[in-house]
């Protein structure tokens, strides 16, 4: 199934002075749960750089639809949309503990070699996997 859900709890360093989470943090929910998904699926990011790759985000595009506060338990949802020569798009929706969805983001990442950062096609048991899970 091409969807992951990560749970996380807001922590009071994460919020700003109006009381809700500061708008930086959410890409590092993100980034969590993107990661925890591709550890799920026997990919883990170690072992992506230790192949010689790395995986800069190229793109972000975020909607911010409610605000959020310490404590909050939250869920990300994320999925691959799609991937393509060098790039593979992922989609974040956040939901608060009553089910709202709070931020919708798509993020745009490509594979570059570790050492030039020019880019480069996934490697072959990158692809074999991820694949599999595009709609």
């Amino acid at each position: 199934m091409n969807e992951h859900v990560h749970q996380l709890r807001v922590q009071y360093p994460e919020t700003d002075q109006m009381g809700t989470v500061h708008h930086s943090n959410y890409l590092k929910y993100f980034e969590t749960a993107r990661w925890e998904y591709f550890r799920e699926l026997g990919l883990s990011y170690a072992d992506i750089e230790a192949a010689g790759y790395m995986l800069p985000v190229t793109r972000c595009n975020m909607h911010f639809l409610r605000t959020t506060h310490y404590d909050a338990i939250l869920r990300v949802h994320t999925r691959i949309t799609g991937l393509k020569g060098v790039r593979i798009w992922i989609e974040n929706k956040l939901y608060n503990e009553t089910n709202e969805l709070i931020n919708k983001t798509e993020i745009e990442l490509a594979f570059v070699r570790k050492g030039s950062w020019k880019p480069c096609p996934p490697p072959e048991f990158v692809t074999n996997i991820l694949t599999k899970l595009i709609d």
